[in-house]
């Protein structure tokens, strides 16, 4: 078995912001419950034993964690290569400066939009769009590499190429065009968020338009709504393949949604080691491979390729995490997908906001 590639780090589940498409539980953990340093340390340490190259420490929002400077040079020390993917909001100079000398690889800021007023409504906090763009020079003026990953959703998708152009204009050499996928939070909004086709064809070619633009000058990533899609993605590089989440209070899941999957006993790394957590869990081996697969992908020659799409979106529309993932034009429930965007409403619902103990309705 080869080890992970990556390690997610979810430092907290405290955040500033209240985006409605959080990729976060819906049932969301306090501080109280948060490992300490010592016990971050020791998984970082614990990952780079197993063969992990990269930390990718998020949240919430891993900036709220006082001793993050501390866990990057740690993970520094141990060899592991350090991406901080924040909203940047609670950075200043000072800060940003402490985590360059810690060591900091690389940092990751995520935009709502470029319009103030419809950025910060989608982020719940008045004037979080420009503290991003201000955290941004920071960040360069530090001298650190700089993603910039603009969550795009029929609220803001008529803003996309002006948000290209503000990415490449904050010195990003990296742009991330994300489309909502709609699992937790952002399946709780779905209406108020799925684009209609016209709108995805039309971002489409915006991106494209914009990689020949900024070609050999800005790298853009773009991920598409499964919502469209005739074939599914190979979600997180397949089960328990490439990627670890260890969460706030030290799950170690095979991916950040998991925690929304029934009938798990999730190993914690306050219990147990992460190699037996990778290695010997049922958690990360039960959908492993394609032994555990249904018709039709248990005979589909891509199933190497996608490895039988997202268990937590088959779970979100069909009850059953071992089902065939929906987008798969050949799933049995591939109408539900089809369905959910005929559903669409003409005007969108309020956003359901992110907030530790909020609950979605309905």
């Amino acid at each position: 078995m080869e080890p992970p590639l990556a390690l997610l780090a979810e430092l907290t589940h405290r955040c500033p912001l209240q985006c409605p498409y959080c990729s976060n539980p819906v049932r969301l953990s306090g501080a109280s419950g948060e490992l300490t340093t010592a016990e971050w340390q020791e998984v970082l340490t614990q990952a780079a034993a197993i063969g992990t190259l990269q930390v990718h420490f998020s949240g919430g929002e891993p900036t709220a964690r006082q001793d993050l400077p501390h866990l990057v040079r740690h993970a520094v020390t141990v060899g592991l290569y350090t991406n901080l993917i924040t909203s940047a909001v609670l950075l200043d100079q000072k800060r940003v400066d402490v985590l360059a000398e810690a060591g900091l690889d690389h940092v990751q800021i995520s935009f709502q939009d470029i319009d103030d007023v419809n950025g910060d409504i989608v982020a719940g906090m008045a004037g979080a769009q420009k503290r991003k763009r201000d955290a941004a020079a920071m960040i360069r003026r530090a001298g650190l590499p700089l993603t910039v990953n603009l969550v795009v959703h029929r609220q803001n998708l008529g803003n996309l190429a002006a948000m290209i152009e503000m990415a490449a204009g904050l010195g990003a050499a990296r742009i991330e065009v994300a489309h909502v996928q709609y699992y937790g939070w952002a399946l709780a909004n779905r209406d108020a968020l799925l684009p209609s086709r016209a709108q995805l064809d039309r971002a489409t070619e915006e991106v494209e338009t914009a990689r020949a633009r900024l070609a050999g000058a800005v790298v853009i990533d773009y991920v598409v709504p499964d919502y469209y899609a005739k074939l599914p993605k190979s979600c997180m590089g397949g089960w328990g393949r490439r990627f670890l989440t260890v969460t706030p209070a030290g799950l170690v899941l095979p991916c950040h949604a998991a925690e929304s999957l029934p009938g798990f006993d999730f190993p914690s790394v306050r219990t147990g080691s992460l190699a037996d957590a990778w290695q010997a869990s049922d958690a990360f081996n039960r959908f492993r491979g394609t032994d555990w697969m249904p018709a039709p992908c248990s005979g589909c020659d891509r199933r190497e390729l996608d490895w039988g799409g997202c268990r937590c979106q088959a779970f979100a529309l069909t009850g059953d995490a071992a089902a065939t993932d929906p987008a798969c034009g050949l799933s049995p429930d591939h109408a539900l997908l089809d369905l959910a965007v005929q559903d669409a409403r003409a005007e969108p619902p309020p956003f359901i906001y992110r907030r530790i103990g909020a609950l979605p309705v309905g």
